[in-house]
């Protein structure tokens, strides 16, 4: 920024080097100062050739296949020419936090107020129903009567064996993950 402020005070008003320099706040050295980098016309199409290949592919993942095929430069340097070449992926949005504390379900105190259905059993294998973790895969829960005669009316074979009592005092104890 300060170099083109020079050349400008140059050129406008004529001044000397040293006195645009000083009215501009810039070290002489710095307004000679020419870079020796070289162009990167090569990597650069080597970047822009592989970021339309996989859109989704940020600096790092480029770096990688770049890598993989020989290329000696550094991950800062791929970074910058990726920055430069306006190659950046953006950013995904965070997912939604929730917000508060879960209301618990209310058990009336009543036998057979709840019942809980595991519906992830079955996709596992007839063996995991009966084991602890197989009603940990997935359960839906539901405050209705009884589904014994729901399970009767039922299309599926197994319905039956698929309800499981939850919070009445004459199951056998186990509970099912919510």
């Amino acid at each position: 920024m300060k170099p083109e402020a020079v050349a400008h005070l140059r050129s406008l008003r004529g001044l000397s080097e040293g006195r645009a320099c000083r009215i501009a706040g810039a070290d002489r050295k710095m307004v000679r100062y020419r870079a020796q980098r070289e162009p990167d016309t090569v990597l650069r199409g080597r970047l822009r050739e592989l970021a339309n290949e996989r859109r989704r592919f940020g600096y790092r993942r480029i770096f990688v296949l770049l890598r993989r095929k020989g290329e000696p430069s550094g991950i800062n340097r791929i970074y910058r020419l990726c920055r430069e070449e306006g190659l950046t992926v953006r950013k995904r949005k965070a997912r939604r936090k929730a917000i508060g504390t879960r209301a618990p379900i209310l058990v009336e105190a009543r036998p057979n107020a709840r019942w809980s259905l595991d519906f992830a059993s079955r996709t596992f294998g007839s063996s995991m129903t009966n084991s602890p973790k197989g009603s940990a895969f997935g359960c839906s829960t539901s405050s209705t009567t009884s589904p014994g005669n729901a399970s009767r009316r039922s299309r599926s074979p197994w319905a039956s064996d698929q309800w499981r009592l939850h919070g009445s005092p004459s199951s056998s104890g186990r509970r099912v993950a919510r």
